[in-house]
């Protein structure tokens, strides 16, 4: 399907805004799928497995989403809880990698 996706306000039925809602779900799963690769290849950076959970790091990245957010008419608080679930994710995988591999 092309990218070229129509403005909810163009959406004539309930099924045109399914599709476009369905066509944006693939999107965010490819990228954070994207995000997820560059979060495994970044481990072979971190020196110890302390280093693996960034507390300043993910007070920065929650800062500057929730500001994104802000920039995109989005509530900050939902992108700080996905970011929050995502980034609890990737920690503890990323911590069960470091440990498998040491």
């Amino acid at each position: 399907k092309s990218l070229q996706m129509k403005d909810p306000e163009d959406c004539k039925s309930i099924e045109e805004i399914r599709n476009e809602i369905d066509t944006v779900d693939n999107q965010i799963v490819k990228l954070i799928a994207k995000r997820a690769k560059y979060v495994d290849n970044a481990a072979k950076f971190k020196a110890d497995i302390v280093s693996v959970k960034d507390d300043k790091r993910v007070a920065r990245v929650i800062d500057s989403r929730r500001m994104l957010a802000e920039e995109h008419g989005i509530s900050p608080e939902l992108i700080e809880d996905i970011y929050r679930v995502m980034i609890k994710f990737f920690v503890g995988e990323e911590q069960k990698k470091w440990k498998a591999e040491k």
